[in-house]
């Protein structure tokens, strides 16, 4: 079948006609998301978590500071070994070493509480981040200096900033 005639056909054409007047398009995935029972208890990952609906959730240095305090806060209580981090408009990246549970048990705390201060803040309500944080397992180190790598050079890529030093909202927690 053509695009054009899926795109024609396509029960989401009450969203503005086919294609057309459509913010943004519906996501399906045809893969589960992974299980986290599969990763190993202890290691170092890369997590990240975005915004719902890709919305900003910093919308002033108030609430990157919250978030960085915060972070700090997980960091010392679970004691994560936080290699980098990487708080950005709308997502937030992290290279952490972590026992399994003590990384959801941080996670859970550092999102929850983030979420409930900043639905406070701007009288909003509902979930703020789209899913639960994703977890990425680092196997080796050459891996590792490429995910440190890549967070530190995400608001470059962003055009934020012309070169990692200079991104306020990143750094090492180790």
């Amino acid at each position: 079948m053509a695009f054009a005639t899926m795109a024609r056909d396509s029960p989401w054409t009450w969203l503005g006609g086919p294609m057309t007047g459509c913010v943004r398009a519906p996501r399906f995935s045809l893969v589960p998301r992974r299980a986290r029972s599969l990763l190993p208890s202890f290691g170092t990952f890369h997590v990240t978590a975005r915004g719902v609906d890709r919305c900003a959730i910093f919308r002033d240095e108030y609430d990157y500071a919250l978030f960085e305090n915060l972070l700090e806060i997980v960091h010392r209580r679970e004691k994560l070994r936080i290699e980098v981090y990487c708080l950005m408009p709308n997502h937030f990246h992290a290279v952490l070493e972590s026992g399994l549970e003590r990384l959801s048990r941080g996670m859970h705390r550092l999102n929850f509480i983030y979420a409930q201060g900043f639905n406070a803040r701007y009288d909003r309500s509902g979930h703020l981040f789209q899913s639960r944080y994703d977890a990425r397992l680092i196997a080796d180190d050459r891996y590792l200096a490429t995910a440190c790598a890549y967070v530190l050079d995400n608001p470059v890529r962003a055009g934020l900033c012309a070169s990692p030093g200079d991104w306020r909202w990143s750094g090492r927690m180790t």
